[in-house]
């Protein structure tokens, strides 16, 4: 491999972690001796790259610091393709015409030569024959979630009892056939799931949860982490 393009997998290798990672965990992804990463690590701090950390701690990216967006391979340009066709066909009508326009986007700035790799990816994300159909605006959610509105909903439960809710919603769960909310349920006192399909009512409030959500969502994480016996496991929200 030629230095320059090992020089940028390290950077890559760091932008994809947003923790530390050790120097002997990045030299195994990289296949490289301990040594070379040193020495190639301590080569792009001298060129300007802001990485933190030293040998035996861990390295992160510093922030600010960016590659040109073009700096796509290809089964990274089918990586994003597939994920985007899945959003258009599992996403709410705003998130799916969201993916449709960032894909028009990269495709825009792309260099001529990569552009098939993008628009004809062989990777397909195959029809849903058993999605739910939701009575609200999930796209309403998703903004409630951002800017940490509280919201009421009328919740019907499996066997058809109707009750009321305030949820703190923290994050949404997209399956084959279902979309679920992750959310702090004030009437459980405790983390709750919601299927959007199953919500018949819901009114965005003006009040806001104080605790932040990235925090509710740690806690969400670690609770199914306890509850699954896998402290390991790793939960995407």
């Amino acid at each position: 491999m030629r230095r320059a393009d090992r020089l940028l997998r390290v950077i890559q290798l760091l932008r994809r972690h947003r923790r530390p990672i050790t120097g002997q965990s990045m030299a195994e992804e990289l296949e490289i001796s301990l040594r070379t990463l040193y020495r190639d690590i301590a080569d792009l701090v001298t060129d300007g790259v802001p990485i933190r950390g030293e040998a035996g701690v861990g390295y992160v990216l510093g922030e600010g610091y960016d590659l040109p967006p073009l700096m796509f391979k290809t089964d990274e340009l089918e990586a994003v393709m597939l994920g985007l066709r899945w959003v258009q066909r599992r996403g709410d009508p705003d998130l799916a015409r969201a993916a449709a326009d960032t894909a028009a986007k990269i495709g825009t700035v792309l260099p001529a030569h990569l552009k098939p790799f993008l628009y004809d990816s062989p990777l397909i994300a195959a029809p849903s024959f058993k999605g739910s159909q939701d009575n609200i605006d999930v796209a309403a959610i998703r903004r409630a979630i951002r800017e940490q509105f509280k919201v009421t909903i009328n919740y019907r439960a499996e066997d058809g009892a109707v009750t009321n809710r305030t949820i703190w919603p923290i994050g949404i769960s997209y399956y084959d056939a279902n979309r679920i909310i992750i959310a702090w349920c004030e009437l459980r006192v405790g983390f709750r799931s919601f299927r959007t399909d199953r919500i018949v009512e819901m009114e965005i409030l003006k009040t806001k949860y104080v605790e932040r959500r990235k925090a509710l969502l740690s806690k969400w994480q670690q609770m199914v982490r306890e509850e699954s016996g896998q402290p390991g496991l790793d939960i995407f929200s």
